[in-house]
């Protein structure tokens, strides 16, 4: 199992001072999707110097080998890998990262993922001494309905808080993220050194949410994230309800165990109070929503409060506003409330879910979506 090697790939020794971008497309089962990912990172302003497709343990007769292939970069095919994505990502790290230096910089995407063409240039000049790893931003791809448009607009308004914390990033995204070298290299130290859990490599295999436990992991080694509007990508929406639900229990589930496993520090304090805010907001909407039953029921209809009646129409304004930007399919379905609610209730139960798992300590389980 070796990688292959390009004209581009240097010697750490070279004494180069333009950090050497490396990009690894995890994949599997991706043979529709390859050709746009590689696509999107041949036309960046700034293209990295090697891109590898890693194929991992794959199903479809060698389809998304073959694809890779055809796009004419370096394909590393891996079979009986254990831990998936991020299995994956940690047997290709450990064969590029002995190529570079510490300045050097290696791009993780996910194949169904397309990046904007100023990515990796803006991710690049995101980076300085205290700044080792940039995210994307990420928005949804165009289709799916009704749900794949909620999704667009919950994707737009996290764009929208990323911009008003000045682009600090709260979670590295799976879908493109761009990392030092140096810090890399200081994770897994870290963990063969036993101050960070998650195994003996860069990325965990303990977690469902590799992604959010690097994150972590990053902000622990005592370094910063970022995600500048810049650095956006477009990605996969969940275009049925189970894959949605699938989707977002893992990612909920995966966010619990990796603030239960890091425990309470300077770094994990603000996600563990995302976290009860965001139950305390779940259980505010339940409660008021038995109230408004209940004053149907035993009074046939509901009062009218002139306060009340305010805060409503504050509440509809922001929606409306907070995606604004996205024209008037999204302004009206942000207006009318009812949808986004539901859809707001469906998240609210993954939510509960992920919370009674835990505490019943049921096995963790991945659902590929």
């Amino acid at each position: 199992m070796t990688l292959p090697m390009t004209p581009t790939q240097k010697a750490p020794s070279d004494g180069r001072t333009r950090p050497h971008v490396i990009a690894l497309i995890p994949a599997r089962n991706e043979a529709e999707r390859i050709a746009a990912a590689v696509a999107g990172l041949r036309s960046q302003t700034r293209a990295p110097d090697q891109i590898v497709v890693v194929t991992n343990n794959c199903t479809d007769d060698n389809a998304t080998y073959e694809a890779a292939r055809a796009t004419g970069v370096g394909v590393l095919d891996l079979h009986d890998i254990k831990g998936k994505k991020a299995g994956a990502l940690n047997t290709a790290l450990d064969q590029v990262l002995p190529t570079l230096e510490d300045h050097d910089l290696v791009l993780a995407q996910d194949a169904d993922t397309v990046l904007a063409p100023a990515f990796v240039e803006c991710a690049a000049a995101a980076m300085n001494r205290r700044v080792s790893a940039v995210g994307g931003v990420f928005h949804g791809e165009p289709g799916g309905g009704l749900l794949g448009q909620l999704q667009r607009m919950e994707y737009q308004r996290y764009a929208r808080d990323i911009a008003r914390k000045k682009d600090r990033a709260v979670v590295l995204s799976g879908t493109a993220t761009l990392f030092r070298v140096r810090v890399l290299r200081e994770i897994k130290d870290a963990r063969t050194a036993g101050r960070l859990g998650g195994g003996t490599s860069y990325y965990s295999l303990a977690s469902l949410t590799e992604d959010d436990e690097i994150t972590k992991a990053v902000k622990t080694m005592g370094y910063q994230t970022m995600s500048p509007a810049a650095c956006s990508v477009t990605t996969e929406v969940m275009t049925t309800i189970p894959a949605l639900w699938n989707q977002r229990l893992r990612w909920q589930r995966g966010a619990l165990e990796n603030l239960r496993d890091y425990g309470w520090t300077k770094v994990t304090a603000p996600y563990f109070l995302s976290q009860l805010m965001m139950g305390l907001g779940a259980l505010a909407l339940t409660l008021y929503l038995v109230l408004v039953i209940l004053q149907l029921v035993f009074f046939g209809s509901l009062g009218y409060s002139p306060f009340w009646a305010a805060i409503g129409l504050i509440f509809a304004t922001e929606r409306v506003v907070s995606v604004w930007r996205m024209g008037w399919t999204a302004r009206l379905l942000a207006g009318v409330l009812v949808v986004e609610l539901a859809y707001d209730l469906f998240q609210q139960a993954v939510y509960f879910r992920a919370l009674f798992d835990l505490a019943l300590r049921r096995e963790e389980r991945w659902v590929a979506t």
